[in-house]
């Protein structure tokens, strides 16, 4: 049990379910969603990525919530409550020049993905952020990919910089209970003077359990999603977190309509959560983007073949 509640649940609902349906939310369904989060007192909303449009392919296909602009966001929340409002961005996909000083922007979070080679760049953007005024995180992905050298490096960088909070992020659902209890002891260790957060997938159904850990260890950003809608097996429950941890002022009420009014009626036209074809990259510790497209194709539950292929090299020896 948590025994203080330092614990700051950021809802990814948006931002990381949008990779479910292509950022495709209606207005009216994110103005709930941030009514039902403020209410229920969870601390951040993530709601969307900050990212540029002119630096990424596709742009024009996807919602509104893959390059939040502003002016649009000042009109979806004209009042903001307690809970802030957080945005992630790429390396290699932000202008920085798109970002506003904080005092006149509607985000008060702005958090850095990158892999563990882009660290100096990500750091960059982070001090830009920082000098505009606003809450900052570094999100290290696929950490269960990462050489132990690699991270050493990283975490020089990392502790000398202005970061509010470093990420330890399961980008491929793989990790369990004494991979999460290791690595925030790494973390702990080599980065005595910043906070650390946890995004866990939840390709193994492991994600609630591994977030609870890494908050029993002190981790204190919980990331998060109503009803787990979260790419391919999804993320922690935020419903879960809200009614778990111990010594908070969360509700749980708010959330469960959020659930029934706007999850429950998305989740019956989209597909999330833990599923055969996503545990399997899991347990390999793979991307989830090959079991992505079986789900997305005709033969979307033939497991077996998947994981045959999956497990076989790819060796064609020819006729003898």
């Amino acid at each position: 049990m948590v025994k203080n509640n330092q614990s700051k649940i950021v809802d990814c609902t948006i931002r990381d379910g949008g990779l479910v349906n292509n950022w495709d939310f209606s207005v009216e369904f994110v103005q709930n969603l941030y009514a039902g989060l403020n209410e229920a007192g969870v601390d951040y909303m993530e709601i969307g990525y900050k990212n540029s449009p002119k630096l990424l392919k596709g742009a024009e296909d996807a919602g509104p919530w893959r390059f939040l602009n502003d002016d649009f966001l000042r009109k979806v929340i004209p009042q903001k409550g307690n809970t802030k409002l957080s945005a992630l961005v790429d390396i290699g996909r932000v202008d920085e020049n798109d970002i506003l000083p904080r005092s006149e922007s509607m985000l008060d979070l702005i958090r850095v993905a990158c892999y563990s080679k882009d660290v100096d760049k990500a750091l960059q953007l982070v001090q830009t952020f920082h000098d505009r005024g606003y809450e900052t995180t570094i999100n290290i992905m696929a950490l269960s990919n990462v050489m132990e050298n690699e991270l050493l490096e990283a975490f020089e960088m990392i502790r000398e910089s202005v970061v509010d909070v470093v990420y330890i992020v399961d980008s491929y659902g793989s990790l369990d209970h004494n991979d999460m209890k290791y690595l925030v002891d790494k973390f702990k260790t080599h980065l005595p003077n910043k906070r650390l957060g946890v995004h866990t997938h939840n390709n193994l159904q492991l994600a609630f359990s591994n977030t609870l850990i890494a908050a029993e260890l002190g981790v204190e950003l919980l990331d998060a999603s109503c009803y787990g809608m979260g790419r391919a097996a999804g993320n922690c429950p935020t419903e879960l977190l809200v009614t778990h941890l111990k010594n908070t002022k969360y509700t749980l009420r708010p959330v469960l309509d959020i659930i029934e009014r706007l999850m429950i009626p998305l989740r019956e036209k989209e597909e999330w959560g833990y599923i055969i074809p996503y545990m399997i990259t899991g347990t390999l510790d793979e991307h989830p983007r090959s079991a992505m497209a079986l789900r997305s194709s005709e033969d979307k539950d033939k497991a077996v073949d998947f994981y045959d292929k999956l497990t076989t090299p790819e060796v064609s020896f020819g006729d003898k």
